[in-house]
């Protein structure tokens, strides 16, 4: 996955500033020898990390300090200042961290100087002393958001077992916001979608079981058996098998695309490339999700006549209420789509497709994006407690001690509202495989983390959103729509549960926070 290369700007701190320059808890951006670093003051301390977020590169002197460290404004990564390890999804790889120099300047303010030195060779990765306890042997069954996290921090934290990631799918671990966003829109090559190299998995002695799926669990005997036939025993296990999309029973609907893998996002590149010989140029896609809408924006940014057709009145509106509702429709509709709101497919053609109003909407292109049902057969076969998913526990272990859950499939108690919830957030699954990992060595860590997810819209709106409210008293909207600085809450008991932003940053950011130490 690439990032944005950002020029280096502001002063350059290899040469220094005067230490008054900089206040505490204070960042400023500048440049040293050519790259772009960070400097962070927190009293006597003073650290100098790289300036880009390692994510999608966000500068990150626009997000916020907490403690020893640093958030990224536009996807809440957080690294450490001390060591420039990243901490939380969705960055998965550290800071470069530089040397802090202070001395004597009689001519400066304040009479002392900070420059920033050589870059410092990568912090050591944590050690881990083997106990008795310790598993051998930790299964991933799932490949996706949480599991490859998951494997990820087995490794950062020291634990040199055996680690086995399972994916249903071909391809290693990819970025699967962005087959939705600029990879669909044709912004972003797909050399950016993998999450890491195959050699990468191959240095850390992550052994990959890609095209493979499990088909049996055996909670006695801690084994699970692949679909032809190999079969696996582990000390923990991980089940972060994720989501299938729904699948509508229209009569046509094998003319029907879903958008879920990165086979599905190159399904639809090669339909709407225009260099092809039956390139679509009139699609309908059915369902107002952030999917659907997502898609509707790719392909009219590729030039694509788009109808979207959902039984709402308004797209998103049980989610983020009747005013960013308006807005998202509006704004789409500004940009060319059509919406036939309130109304259903009933049936799919080779070049149109057919409402519940009778009527018909010429389309060479029909995709599907009405949601997602949480992949539990396994578990259900092997007797795990379920309740509209997985159900876990504070430390993310299912009902069968040994055998974890993380993701989209796992219902968990939200220390905010004390609520048992399932999310479908790329970020907040990512950060699940983290916790589960460290639990699954141990830890006996409550997941805390807050769900936050980002929606993008066109090259000009992206939704940040942070909390989680399936119902709400009141919401309250502060800003501007129109100029595009916006933040909406979601009050519930008299408390804010959630809060929906358009380029408020920060805000979003305090939020989080805010929300993580209730």
């Amino acid at each position: 996955m690439s990032t944005e290369e950002q020029k280096p700007t502001g002063p350059d701190l290899a040469a220094g500033i005067a230490l008054s320059d900089l206040a505490d808890g204070a960042m400023l951006a500048g440049h040293a020898r050519g790259e772009a670093v960070l400097l962070a003051r927190l009293g006597e301390e003073i650290f100098a990390v790289a300036a880009q977020c390692t994510h999608y590169g966000a500068p990150l002197t626009e997000g916020l300090i907490a403690g020893e460290t640093v958030r990224c404004p536009w996807h809440h990564a957080c690294f450490s200042l001390r060591t420039g390890a990243a901490l939380k999804a969705p960055a998965l790889t550290d800071l470069a961290r530089y040397a802090v120099i202070r001395e004597p300047a009689p001519g400066l303010a304040g009479g002392e100087r900070v420059r920033v030195g050589d870059r410092l060779p990568a912090a050591p990765r944590r050690t881990r002393t083997a106990v008795a306890t310790d598993p051998k042997t930790i299964v991933i069954a799932g490949a996706g958001a949480a599991g490859n996290a998951a494997a990820e921090t087995l490794r950062r934290e020291g634990f040199d077992g055996r680690v086995v990631l399972v994916g249903r799918e071909d391809s290693v671990p990819y970025d699967r916001p962005n087959l939705s966003k600029d990879y669909l829109a044709g912004k972003a090559p797909e050399e950016w979608i993998p999450l890491r190299s195959p050699e990468f998995y191959a240095e850390q002695k992550i052994e990959l079981e890609l095209g493979k799926e499990i088909v049996e669990l055996e909670t006695a005997r801690r084994r699970v058996t692949l679909a032809g036939g190999e079969e696996l025993t582990y000390d923990r296990l991980l089940l972060a098998l994720g989501a299938d999309p729904v699948r509508l029973p229209t009569p046509g609907g094998e003319r029907i695309h879903i958008l879920r893998s990165l086979a599905d996002s190159r399904a639809l590149v090669a339909r709407v490339d225009p260099s092809g010989t039956n390139a679509a140029r009139r699609a309908v896609v059915i369902g107002a999700s952030f999917i659907g809408l997502e898609v509707a924006a790719a392909l009219r940014m590729r030039g694509v006549e788009v109808t979207v057709v959902a039984p709402e009145p308004l797209p998103l509106a049980k989610i983020l209420g009747p005013e960013l509702g308006t807005f998202i429709r509006d704004l789409h509709a500004e940009r060319g789509v059509d919406f036939r709101l309130g109304l259903t497919v009933e049936s799919v053609g080779p070049s149109d497709a057919v409402l519940a109003d009778g009527s018909r909407v010429a389309a060479d292109l029909v995709v599907s994006g009405v949601g997602v049902r949480p992949v539990v057969a396994l578990a259900e076969r092997a007797g795990l407690a379920l309740d509209r998913g997985i159900v876990v526990d504070a430390r993310l272990e299912t009902s069968v001690p040994g055998v974890f859950a993380a993701g989209d499939l796992a219902r968990y108690p939200f220390h905010v509202t004390g609520e048992s919830i399932r999310v479908e957030h790329w970020v907040h699954a990512e950060r699940q495989g983290q916790a589960a990992a460290r639990n699954m060595l141990g830890a006996g860590e409550a997941f805390r983390d807050i769900p936050f997810f980002w929606s993008h819209h066109y090259e000009d709106v992206a939704i940040n959103y942070v909390g989680h409210a399936e119902k709400w008293e009141r919401i309250d909207v502060d800003g501007s729509f129109a100029e595009r600085n916006v933040a909406v809450s979601y009050w519930d008991r008299g408390v804010r549960v959630a809060l929906a932003t358009i380029f408020r940053d920060r805000e979003s950011l305090e939020a989080e926070l805010a929300l993580e130490r209730r």
